[in-house]
């Protein structure tokens, strides 16, 4: 079981010529996947805006359906992890670092360039760019995540399939998922995730060195990225190596317990009164027009279409590629709930704590914003939260902890992908050999320092986007796949009553 499968060899040969075309002639690498991303993004924003919203539809519908009460695993089976360590490990391998990143950040651009309104910098605005973030980290990246990873775990705990993307498609394809189109579906998954963690780790380095730079003069530049980056990568790995239940366990927890702290001293430092309020209204009124803005695609404004195309649709793209790795992380997690139980936690909990973060953060930048304290639109993406921290009390200690949490989150994402990205490579195991695991958290990290090296960060970025849209025909199947696997699963199970 533990064999490495030729999907190891396969997509470290294909990662091998993407980051030789990257380094070598990197202007050609982001002029040609620019491009690419562009036109994928204009000519099918509709199909990706529909997908989201058909996954949140299908998630809700699974709930409420008969099928809620089948256990992910043997009846017998329980949830091998609490409900809050459950939650944390959802979040760290999910977008913790995301949060970080963009919490502050995000909401600021919406509210002065406002994606749905001609009055930027207003109330209006302000409370746009709150439903806005909600979006795009909300309900349709969760209920994705979820309907992904049900698959995955009903195969894998349930039907003793092995866990891999392919192995879901069986029901539709039989045994052709054991050759080589099994192999072409598992080699897109496990190149996705490679990629897409690679450029976390680069984004995340560049955020903590902006950290540090402000905070202590630290320079900015590759050498201090390159140490940064061999830092965690001895450190995801050791946490790899000593397994779910012991380093990544512990560390989603600390996440958790850290993330929480921030959040509160940020609620009391900051607009307390104003963060409720906001958060309240903003996100009252994002339920209340979820319909509307799940199918926007504004096709007779052109201006609000680069909008959408530049966020919404980018986003999309953006979760979609994740979806192998975040997906397989959650349903190996997930062993012993029912149905009902594992997509209530994965759509709720989620979408209602990643909203109130955004509205703390985002309601105290713009609050920050609009009594001229700072102008933090002038601000980096990286530095926005830092910037913001300067015009509060207790700024240094608010600065060091969010380090300290993009650190952890950092380390969580990278040690659980090199976890799934060990099971993928081989064969599926529960278990995959520390070595492979090692093997995966070193290629990680190098497709990180080489691309930084040469400003390539944003090309790679476009690769992802692009590999999103073949990946996401493979979800569409997934998802029937499993619509008729359940309805075998609940006839077996009336039977037997």
């Amino acid at each position: 079981m533990k064999k490495i499968s030729k999907v190891f060899y396969i997509t470290i040969a294909l990662i091998i010529v993407a980051v030789s075309y990257g380094a070598m002639a990197p202007e050609s690498f982001e002029a040609v996947t620019t491009k690419a991303k562009d036109f994928v993004a204009s000519t099918f924003g509709w199909y990706y805006m529909l997908l989201m919203s058909f996954m949140v539809a299908l998630a809700i519908f699974f709930v409420l359906s008969p099928y809620g009460k089948i256990r992910l695993g043997k009846d017998h089976d329980r949830p091998q992890f609490s409900t809050a360590t459950w939650i944390a490990m959802l979040f760290s391998a999910g977008m913790g670092i995301g949060l970080v990143f963009y919490g502050a950040a995000e909401p600021l651009s919406h509210f002065a360039i406002s994606p749905a309104t001609e009055a930027p910098n207003t109330a209006a605005a302000f409370k746009e760019g709150l439903r806005q973030s909600y979006l795009h980290w909300g309900l349709h990246v969760w209920a994705m995540y979820g309907v992904i990873a049900l698959s995955l775990a009903f195969f894998q705990f349930r039907k003793g399939e092995p866990g891999l993307i392919s192995a879901t498609l069986k029901p539709i394809f039989g045994k052709k998922m054991e050759g080589p189109w099994g192999i072409l579906v598992d080699v897109l998954a496990v190149f996705a995730t490679s990629f897409g963690v690679a450029t976390s780790l680069g984004f995340g380095a560049v955020q903590i060195n902006a950290g540090l730079n402000h905070l202590f003069g630290i320079e900015i530049g590759i050498q201090s990225q390159f140490i940064i980056i061999a830092v965690v990568t001895v450190l995801f790995i050791a946490s790899a190596w000593s397994g779910l239940s012991r380093g990544i366990k512990y560390l989603s927890n600390t996440n958790l317990v850290v993330g929480l702290v921030l959040l509160v001293i940020v609620v009391i430092l900051g607009p307390t009164l104003l963060i409720f309020n906001m958060f309240t209204e903003s996100f009252g009124s994002y339920v209340a027009n979820l319909v509307e803005m799940s199918m926007r695609t504004a096709p007779l404004y052109e201006d609000r279409r680069d909008w959408l195309d530049g966020w919404t649709i980018f986003y999309w793209a953006w979760w979609i590629s994740w979806a192998p790795f975040v997906s397989m992380f959650i349903a190996r997690v997930s062993k012993g709930r029912t149905i009902q139980e594992f997509l209530i936690g994965v759509l709720v909990v989620p979408t209602i704590l990643g909203a109130f973060w955004f509205a703390a953060f985002g309601s105290t930048a713009i609050d920050i914003q609009m009594n001229s304290l700072i102008d933090l639109t002038q601000s980096s993406t990286e530095l926005t939260i830092f910037e913001m921290f300067d015009a509060m009390p207790w700024s240094l200690f608010l600065s060091i902890a969010a380090i300290t949490l993009i650190a952890s989150f950092f380390i969580t994402s990278a040690d659980s992908a090199t976890f799934v990205l060990g099971m993928q490579s081989t064969n599926g195991s529960l278990t995959p050999p520390n070595n492979v695991k090692l093997i995966w958290g070193l290629i990680q990290s190098t497709i990180a320092v080489i691309l930084l090296s040469v400003n390539g960060l944003t090309a790679l970025q476009n690769t992802i986007i692009i590999a999103a849209l073949p990946f996401s025909f493979v979800l569409l199947l997934m998802v029937v796949s499993l619509i008729k696997a359940l309805r075998a699963e609940l006839l077996l199970i009336k039977r037997k009553k």
